[in-house]
């Protein structure tokens, strides 16, 4: 008998998931468990793995044909090529992260934007601290031009939100001929160069693939202006680190909101840490109360569709890395 892997705590299964998953997985043998070394020997009988499963492990299924993993990045696909010519689909929880993260990414901007770092350096300190006493100049996000890079699910959500708070939004993605909601203009990857100059607040929402590796280096940083805050909650290695500690160390642009770095964690005797016009956040933009709920409303959807023979959500092109 086939095993249907799923890898979350039995206990904190709610019941209603645990029915639902017995109906529609009748013929498959249900294990359920965080247990690597049970994981580990059940590896032979393994045709569908879900939830978190290290993806060491799935790579050693010699019959897996679906794996759901529990988060959006796929970026270790990178390192292992071999799977991309297996039979086995890759699903992910793509559209769990678009409100956590994009209320994250405004979190960031509207704290550089407003100095709030500075405020509450000044609050542990005791001191009424204003623009006329050596804070930074505040400034407004609205009637700003935003060069949104990466227009999933994430960078969708972004560009209503900008849109509604009178950001200008360019977007940069794959397919510029498919629009989304919000964005003035849309552009493919070969005209990034050419919109960077009009951002006043770059944010990145890609993810890491070999095409958007160090996607922004030193020539794409020269281009922005001495006053755009750069905005990163994708993966630390879509920007070189190197260049963007010059930019910011030598002015060539105004400040960083930085959920991402490479590599992480940031070592501590990262330049990034005491720059005053940086805001760092530990990769944790994608956390919400909801991400199990709607991770698993997603597995069931899948699950039913596999077990019928229909089309899954959220496939992954392995070839594309997304």
């Amino acid at each position: 008998m086939a095993t249907l892997l799923l890898g979350l705590e039995p206990a904190a299964l709610a019941p209603e998931h645990s029915a639902e998953i017995e109906r529609l997985a009748k013929g498959y043998h249900l294990l359920i468990t965080t247990d690597e070394a049970v994981m580990q020997s059940a590896l032979e009988e393994i045709e569908i793995a879900a939830a978190r499963v290290p993806h060491t492990l799935v790579l050693q299924m010699p019959r897996v044909r679906w794996f759901q993993q529990w988060g959006a990045g796929v970026d270790w696909l990178m390192n292992h090529p071999e799977i991309v010519e297996r039979d086995v689909i890759i699903t992910n929880v793509s559209g769990v992260h678009a409100i956590p993260i994009s209320e994250h990414i405004f979190a960031l901007l509207l704290a550089l934007a407003r100095r709030i770092p500075e405020a509450v350096q000044a609050q542990k300190a005791h001191q009424w601290y204003r623009q006329e006493m050596g804070m930074s100049e505040v400034f407004e996000l609205a009637g700003k031009t935003m060069v949104l890079v990466g227009v999933g699910d994430i960078g969708a959500r972004t560009a209503k939100i900008a849109a509604s708070m009178d950001i200008r939004v360019i977007g940069v993605r794959r397919n510029p001929e498919r629009p989304a909601p919000g964005i003035e203009r849309m552009v493919g990857p070969a005209q990034l160069r050419e919109v960077l100059p009009e951002a006043d607040l770059l944010v990145l929402t890609v993810p890491l693939t070999p095409e958007t590796e160090h996607l922004i280096g030193e020539a794409e940083l020269r281009l922005l202006k001495p006053t755009s805050i750069l905005v990163n909650i994708g993966r630390g290695r879509t920007v070189d680190q190197a260049a963007l500690v010059r930019a910011l160390q030598e002015g060539w642009i105004g400040g960083a909101g930085l959920d991402v770095t490479d590599p992480e964690p940031l070592p501590a005797d990262s330049p990034l840490w005491d720059m005053p016009n940086v805001l760092i956040t530990a990769h944790y933009s994608g956390r919400t109360p909801a991400y199990e709920e709607r991770a698993m409303e997603i597995f069931l959807d899948n699950l039913a569709r596999y077990v019928s023979g229909q089309p899954l959500r959220n496939v992954v092109d392995k070839r594309l890395g997304y």
